[in-house]
């Protein structure tokens, strides 16, 4: 079976357009969200380089999607050789031998619509991480503040409430389907 072994990608130029409504505060920050979201699942939606080596004889499917690979090689010795293996039909490669091999093309597709699911993960997300700015409350777990006579104000959550965010927000459930296998 063949498995990717190591995969860079370059950062995209520009992320979408952010959803429409979205807040001041959650605006400011959309940049790091398509980043998280992006990290999550293997779902490209701007265009950006990759390059896959793998190993192993067998079918390989590109683990991020849409892609399209530009060039096959195959290391021969002391340096990468062109190689044509044979289209899969999951809509991969079939590998003859065991390699190593390097993919380089793209993933990510400029002119697709975003799906729904995940402009409203990325709105979910954004709002979630923008609800609280006050640094004084970051990763606390009681925190309390108190106008003599007028409020008294107690904020209680995990530590862990920021690496929680994709799940508690809401935004993993939409984003299931697009998750990393």
């Amino acid at each position: 079976m063949a498995v990717t072994i190591k995969q860079t990608e370059t950062s995209p130029e520009a992320y979408p357009d952010s959803p429409e409504g979205l807040s001041e505060a959650a605006t400011a920050i959309v940049s790091a969200v398509w980043r998280r979201i992006e990290t999550y699942t293997a779902f490209r939606t701007t265009v950006r380089d990759v390059t896959w080596i793998v190993e192993g004889c067998g079918e390989w499917v590109p683990p991020l999607t849409p892609a399209s690979i530009a060039s096959v090689e195959v290391w021969q010795g002391d340096e990468w050789q062109v190689a044509e293996p044979a289209s899969s039909p999951l809509g991969g490669y079939t590998l003859p031998g065991h390699g190593p091999y390097r993919f380089t093309g793209t993933a990510g597709d400029d002119d697709a619509d975003v799906p729904a699911d995940i402009l409203e993960a990325v709105r979910r997300l954004a709002e979630y991480m923008a609800a609280d700015v006050n640094p004084a409350h970051a990763g606390a777990r009681v925190v309390s503040e108190t106008i003599p006579n007028i409020i008294t104000l107690s904020i209680e959550r995990s530590p862990a409430w920021m690496a929680q965010a994709l799940i508690n927000s809401g935004a993993a459930d939409l984003l299931r389907r697009y998750r990393r296998a």
